[in-house]
């Protein structure tokens, strides 16, 4: 888990016994890799038999373990089978919600961060007070009848301190120094965390995706903006002011594009959709969409094809980047121009990664995976499920 955790905005209400060091461990081990015995427990913690015992007896008087009474027999081992501890996965259930510009995506998620139910809501205003409205009506909509929501995860674009629950700046927002975990807790009456959306996905990802079992991993996001969050020992990065693994204002060109930052030639100036489709206008194409940009690439149309290898080409330089300077054994390329927009880039950008990489950093697997809007928001349910399990019992 996260050993930096999330701020936690909730009222004051009785609190269930904190868990001692061993029964987080024991929590966190069950929720991440699935029901286990005692014994399995032990080996897999390291803790003894006894301190397994007091470790889950906590946890089954609140409802959130069982003994189901399915026993497994230890392979090669004589005697008695061993009880199975399962979780009670629907015993605390989380809400996650991806802010956009235009839209808020909803998910309601059980302990194993799986989708119970969805929802997606146009965004009208984006003062924080409207949103922190949109969100909590959404909160309730998610919520109706369901007595075992208990926290809430808000993933959102930009400079995310993920330990004050602050936005200290969303450029496509337009907010600076929002207090949006309080307020959406204060609305809502629920636990609440706040983390960049990137840094979001990531936890989901590191939870039942393509993280799962990995110690080392860049996720790069492309689309509006250019994202990264960074996986490194197993943990997720969030640096010491929650601003870490800024690929997308990586310079790559000092005389290019104004970036929003206020810098030119940000990685994010050059390959985000923005700056794509402004470097096409420029050109004399106005109004087209991703889509056509690629489309006429794929033509060989020249000034698209040259926008679009520029653009590649400064994702490339942006990954090597991060595996310079980490190491990073896996990079996953994400985000919503992942798809048949992204094919003319992809060459540009595996060429320029290959070819400013240093020595064994250029052995890095490069994955694209398409992800929907629904997992960024997923993935801010994980935020929250991490956090419940990591201060169970906790204001």
């Amino acid at each position: 888990m996260n050993p930096r955790g999330y701020s936690r905005h909730m009222p004051a209400r009785p609190q269930a016994p904190a868990l001692s060091p061993a029964g987080t461990r024991v929590f966190q081990q069950l929720v991440m890799t699935g029901d286990a015995s005692r014994i399995a427990l032990a080996n897999d913690t390291g803790l003894t038999p006894g301190a397994i015992t007091r470790a889950v007896r906590p946890l089954l008087e609140a409802g959130l373990l069982d003994e189901n009474g399915d026993r497994v027999s230890t392979a090669g081992a004589l005697g008695r089978p061993a009880t199975v501890v399962t979780v009670r996965t629907e015993a605390h259930q989380a809400i996650g919600i991806k802010i956009t510009a235009d839209r808020l995506f909803g998910v309601r998620c059980d302990l194993r961060s799986r989708v119970l139910d969805e929802a997606t809501v146009p965004v009208g205003d984006h003062a924080p007070e409207a949103i922190v409205t949109q969100v909590a009506n959404l909160v309730e909509r998610l919520r109706a009848d369901r007595p075992e929501v208990g926290s809430i995860g808000l993933a959102v674009s930009g400079d995310v301190d993920a330990a004050s629950g602050h936005v200290a700046y969303s450029p496509f927002l337009g907010w600076r120094d929002v207090a949006l975990g309080e307020r959406v807790a204060h609305r809502t009456g629920l636990a609440t965390v706040v983390e960049n959306d990137v840094r979001a996905l990531l936890t989901g990802e590191r939870w039942y995706g393509v993280g799962r079992g990995l110690t080392s991993l860049a996720l790069v996001t492309v689309g509006a903006g250019i994202g990264c969050a960074l996986l490194v020992d197993g943990q997720v990065v969030h640096g010491g002011s929650g601003v870490a693994g800024e690929v997308g204002h990586v310079l790559v060109d000092p005389a290019g594009p104004l970036c929003h930052c206020g810098n030119r030639g940000c990685v994010e100036a050059v390959a985000g959709s923005a700056g794509i489709l402004a470097r096409m206008a420029e050109a004399g194409f106005d109004g087209l969409g991703m889509g056509d940009v690629a489309e006429l690439a794929r033509t060989g149309q020249p000034d698209a094809a040259r926008v679009l290898a520029d653009a590649g080409s400064a994702i490339g330089t942006g990954i090597a980047t991060i595996a310079n300077l980490l190491g990073t054994q896996h990079i996953v390329i994400t985000g919503e121009a992942i798809g048949s927009d992204y094919d003319a880039m992809d060459p540009h950008v595996r060429a320029a990664f290959e070819q400013r990489a240093f020595g064994s950093a250029a052995h890095a697997a490069i994955e694209l995976r398409p992800l929907r809007f629904v997992d960024w928001a997923r993935g801010a349910a994980a935020c929250a499920v991490e956090d419940f399990v990591t201060h169970f019992g906790r204001s």
